[in-house]
């Protein structure tokens, strides 16, 4: 399955892994580092896309995680399907600027993520065109994405096509029936975050 939160507006190197589409404009615009369309294709073609992918959480008083935020979307076929943060980190920008323009891209400026001055990803995740050679897909590119948890502090609203943001105790976001309805494997990558965090049982 594919799937994408789009931007408010079409910034052409945030589609997330597994996007529906690529709303590419063919002309640059004012940035250097957006592609045209052709660009983009040939690119991939030759080329393993950057990608930052965040896990957002909610945490107690103690910093323990309590909760894990998961995207809920419908497909252009109208499936029902869960995933997480992603985009693409664009040139010239920081890891650390490329995930807080991705958490704010996809679940609203008022979401307050707490990111480090140095983030470290809890592990770098690679997505295939081909099924099976790892535990992630994405039909369109060889992709390497870092990974990181991101604990948020405010009032999370998902926009475009996601429909809202689950917040799943730890035990239910490992659980096979979410994983099930988790789009490109990220099943696997909710529960090695999960097993990073010590809260795999």
């Amino acid at each position: 399955m594919s799937v994408r939160t789009p931007d408010p507006d079409p910034e052409p190197e945030d589609d997330g892994l597994g996007a529906f589409r690529d709303a590419n404009p063919s002309a640059p615009r004012s940035n250097p580092g957006w592609l045209s369309d052709i660009e983009l294709e040939e690119a991939r073609r030759h080329l393993p896309m950057l990608y930052v992918e965040a896990i957002p959480v909610r945490t107690d008083g103690s910093g323990q995680v309590t909760e894990i935020g998961i995207l809920l979307r419908s497909t252009p076929m109208g499936e029902m399907t869960r995933t997480i943060v992603s985009g693409r980190v664009r040139f010239g920008e920081t890891i650390r600027d490329a995930l807080f323009r991705h958490v704010e891209n996809d679940l609203g400026p008022m979401a307050f993520p707490l990111l480090p001055p140095q983030p470290l990803p809890f592990t770098v995740a690679e997505y295939f065109p081909i099924p099976g050679v790892s535990a992630y897909h994405d039909d369109r590119q060889h992709a390497v994405s870092l990974a990181f948890v991101v604990p948020v502090t405010g009032t999370c609203e998902p926009r475009q096509d996601a429909l809202e943001v689950t917040w799943f105790p730890p035990e239910a976001a490992a659980s096979d029936a979410v994983a099930a309805e988790m789009e490109g494997g990220r099943g696997t990558l909710i529960r090695l975050a999960l097993a990073n965090l010590g809260l795999l049982r």
